[in-house]
């Protein structure tokens, strides 16, 4: 039986295991991940991860069992946890994260905070200010957002996360603001 083999072979060490694992069962580990995401591009990165897990677990693994129930189970895990990390994560438009409230202060304070935040997302590199615009400005998803540009959603997530901590590096003093007012 192959996964009982792959399961020895994992289990034993052997450095391509991983790589036969996935050939072997990629499809099946995505299929599972995408029908608790329902997101192709989640059940991507589950998949990966999944495999990561795996490779990371290998010390612990039964080698005389059929590895296929602990990789599905490994697959649900993390899936499960990727769903409640996208579920943890609101998101706001840009100028409706960073500008007051229109009950507080006037129209050029308003017009001075868009500004600031414009020219903070002018000084961010290209591929990050892009990513940044599609999220918020057009509402894309990291899927779309990876489509729309051909590069892996893991990419997205990525340029995202440095954008933000470099934004909100260079709006730290207008957070002060906003909140002193």
């Amino acid at each position: 039986m192959v996964g009982r083999e792959l399961a020895g072979r994992l289990a034993g060490g052997d450095t391509d295991a991983v790589r036969d694992l996935y050939r072997e069962y990629g499809r099946l580990v995505f299929t599972v991940a995408n029908r608790v995401l329902g997101d192709r591009g989640l059940a991507e990165e589950a998949t990966q991860q999944a495999f990561v897990k795996l490779w990371q677990a290998a010390e612990t693994v039964d080698g005389d069992r059929d590895i296929r129930p602990l990789l599905c189970t490994i697959t649900r895990r993390v899936a499960y946890d990727i769903a409640g990390r996208e579920k943890r994560r609101p998101w706001q438009e840009l100028n409706d994260a960073t500008a007051p409230a229109p009950t507080e202060g006037n129209g050029m304070e308003r017009a001075w905070t868009t500004w600031r935040v414009r020219a903070a997302l002018d000084r961010l590199p290209d591929e990050e200010a892009q990513v940044m615009r599609l999220q918020h400005e057009q509402g894309m998803t990291h899927t779309e957002i990876a489509e729309a540009l051909g590069v892996p959603v893991g990419t997205v997530k990525s340029r995202s996360h440095r954008a933000h901590t470099r934004l909100a590096r260079l709006l730290h003093d207008l957070r002060e603001e906003v909140a002193g007012t």
